[in-house]
């Protein structure tokens, strides 16, 4: 277990200024939540296993604006929507690395955060029966009549209900969901910036460019980080006790057995958010 002790000014800092107001979408004067959470990098310890963490949690089966565990982000951190909700560590984790990027010129908004079960498999149900494009460009029933050529379609960009990082409160997109915009610069400075030093703050980017030693799973995600210290008990989880067969509840749910998406997708992640 990696230890964050780098980041400990920069979050007690955060800490101090957590109810200094910021403003929302509309400009209105908002007071920016104090963090509740104390996280590894204020105690210089490993964060202890979450007995709370199960089957369902990591499924995404449950709704995030009544669980403890998470706080609503403030928009202040995002691209104007104020509905997004992180695990309350996460948040605070993210709001010191936020804090010191600023500092550096740099600037990281939140633009998708935690995304249950239920509002997983309304984007993966969109694109199997064809009422959102596959990347922008064809409907997947007519491209893909085969269903597991269908899900391995979806399944590049897209993850199925019940799989999802998204579901754990631990992982945010950033910025932008296109590769080409982290290339060049002003995306190019922020990514740059995130691959010195988000590890400080406990993050990861779990989707590394496809390779030997990633060979499975999604596309690279550059806009993609991952709170390590829970995701990777998570990820640990599904390991030892996630079936393919537990992967249900939605259309083309009878392909996850097919592809092994456990396996391939859920464990399918970068050797830094396994370390």
């Amino acid at each position: 277990m990696k230890t964050y002790s780098s980041a400990l000014l920069l979050l007690l800092f955060c800490l101090a200024c957590g109810n200094s107001s910021s403003k929302d979408s509309q400009g209105t004067a908002t007071e920016e939540p104090t963090p509740e959470a104390v996280t590894v990098a204020e105690k210089n310890v490993a964060i202890p296993v979450d007995s709370t963490l199960d089957i369902d949690y990591l499924r995404g089966r449950f709704d995030p604006a009544t669980h403890p565990d998470f706080t609503k982000v403030a928009p202040a951190l995002t691209d104007g929507d104020g509905t997004y909700y992180l695990r309350k560590d996460t948040y605070t984790a993210f709001q010191a690395m936020h804090a010191a990027a600023a500092k550096e010129g740099v600037k990281l908004v939140i633009i998708s955060a935690t995304r249950n079960f239920d509002r997983q498999k309304s984007i993966w149900e969109a694109k199997w029966n064809g009422n959102r494009l596959l990347e922008g460009r064809e409907k997947a029933p007519e491209a893909y009549p085969i269903p597991k050529d269908r899900a391995l379609a979806i399944l590049r960009w897209s993850s199925m209900p019940g799989t999802s990082r998204h579901h754990w409160g631990t992982d945010m997109d950033i910025n932008q969901l296109t590769n080409s915009y982290f290339e060049k610069g002003e995306g190019l400075k922020v990514y740059e910036w995130l691959t010195a030093h988000a590890h400080e703050f406990g993050f990861c980017q779990p989707y590394s460019p496809k390779g030997a030693e990633r060979p499975d799973g999604y596309n690279e995600e550059k806009w993609h980080w991952s709170y390590e210290p829970i995701a990777r008990q998570l990820t640990d989880l599904a390991s030892t006790a996630l079936q393919d067969e537990q992967i249900d509840g939605f259309d083309g749910a009878a392909t996850a057995v097919e592809i092994g998406v456990v396996e391939k997708y859920v464990l399918g992640v970068s050797q830094q958010c396994k370390e």
